[in-house]
């Protein structure tokens, strides 16, 4: 079992917690095409919480590699970038695709997809393995995430049509990328 505290190895602690949060978004993504919303949220949130796990335990273990970075990014590439995508895809705009205009439903998206991916790989150009900086430099895809899923639940009150949630789409993909401060907790 020594291979969970030994920092080369690709199963430590810290990156069993990533693999558990890319499992997360696995489930997350079977249920959304199964159209169970409740349990694709659950592993949604499953996975935030193994990605705040893994973060400690490379940490309070010193088991920050490159390889970890790497890793971390393409989980949450999955967990906060695609899943929350396509559970409001799946959630709010499946079936309605003619009606709202398939072009812009589309651009949303991939506009989306592509903005927390650029937000992720800057991310990694910048990181150094094992040094948390105080601030962010715009939103963390993890809050991307839960800002989509306030709009999710702002849009099943009824009080928004379909078109305010592709907008917040794009609002929350601009502010990944943007130049806004958010301090690491």
């Amino acid at each position: 079992m020594g291979f969970l505290f030994n920092k080369e190895s690709h199963f430590n602690l810290a990156n069993l917690a990533t693999f558990s949060n890319i499992a997360s978004g696995i489930f997350a993504l079977y249920f959304l095409t199964h159209g169970e919303f409740f349990g694709a949220a659950l592993f949604a949130w499953l996975g935030g919480a193994f990605d705040i796990m893994d973060g400690k335990l490379a940490r309070k273990y010193n088991l920050s590699t490159q390889f970890g970075v790497q890793l971390d990014s393409y989980a949450d590439f999955l967990s906060f970038v695609i899943v929350p995508s396509l559970f409001i895809y799946f959630a709010v705009i499946d079936g309605k695709e003619l009606e709202l205009n398939t072009v812009f439903i589309i651009f949303v998206f991939i506009y989306y997809i592509i903005s927390g991916l650029r937000r992720l790989i800057q991310f990694n150009i910048n990181a150094d393995v094992g040094e948390v900086e105080q601030y962010f430099t715009g939103v963390p895809t993890p809050l991307g995430a839960i800002l989509l899923w306030v709009v999710y639940i702002i849009w099943l009150t009824g009080f928004v049509h379909e078109y305010a949630v592709l907008i917040s789409m794009v609002i929350i993909g601009y502010l990944l990328n943007s130049k806004v401060k958010i301090r690491h907790p």
